[in-house]
């Protein structure tokens, strides 16, 4: 935390008992909430900053207020977040590549209108190898929640969309080319310098 942000007051949202408890003995100034975020009573437009390594995964959280988007776990929680930061509030959370690569837009187009993308760095796929025994492409995206929704009649910004690369992906035995297609963000398409 900056020394200029030293008054700060932090929370946090932790599931797992363990770390949650871990987290309240080490941060005991926090307010350090051990359960779901589905289930954490936060006011809306209340933080100033969120930040977060979110879940992902192919199943969906049982939310009344957000049930109607059926949102997987980490669009749920980029969702959930921008409601709760105030305008001008700032997001950086750790996810999948599948928050930006998608085919399917809407998630995206959703934080569109809410928010603005400052900026987003693609992490290697084995980032998360040998702590987490995760091989999966990782993001880092960085967010600021907009003063009021945009209009739907704006034009969508680029890294809405996704394109269909089509790879070479290796010769077999028998001399064939194998193709692959692979869906690309085209934020990442034109900052090659944020994919590591």
């Amino acid at each position: 935390l900056p020394a200029d942000m030293a008054g700060s007051k932090a929370y946090g949202v932790e599931l797992d008992s363990i770390s949650g408890r871990i987290a309240q003995q080490l941060y005991q100034n926090a307010s350090i909430s051990v359960n779901g975020f589905e289930k954490v009573q936060m006011p809306d437009s209340f933080f100033d900053v969120v930040v977060g390594n979110v879940p992902f995964g192919d199943f969906k959280v049982l939310d009344r207020r957000y049930d109607k988007h059926h949102w997987l776990i980490h669009d749920y929680f980029f969702g959930k977040t921008l409601d709760k930061v105030r305008p001008g509030g700032v997001i950086a959370f750790v996810t999948s590549k599948g928050t930006m690569d998608k085919e399917n837009s809407a998630v995206r187009r959703y934080l569109a209108q809410r928010a603005d993308l400052i900026g987003a760095i693609r992490l290697p796929n084995n980032t998360f190898s040998q702590n987490a025994g995760a091989d999966i492409t990782t993001d880092v995206l960085f967010f600021q929640k907009l003063d009021r929704q945009r209009s739907t009649d704006v034009e969508t910004p680029d890294w809405v969309d996704v394109d269909i690369i089509h790879e070479n992906d290796h010769v077999n035995a028998a001399g064939e080319t194998r193709h692959r297609t692979v869906s690309l963000n085209r934020y990442y398409q034109q900052h090659p310098e944020m994919v590591l």
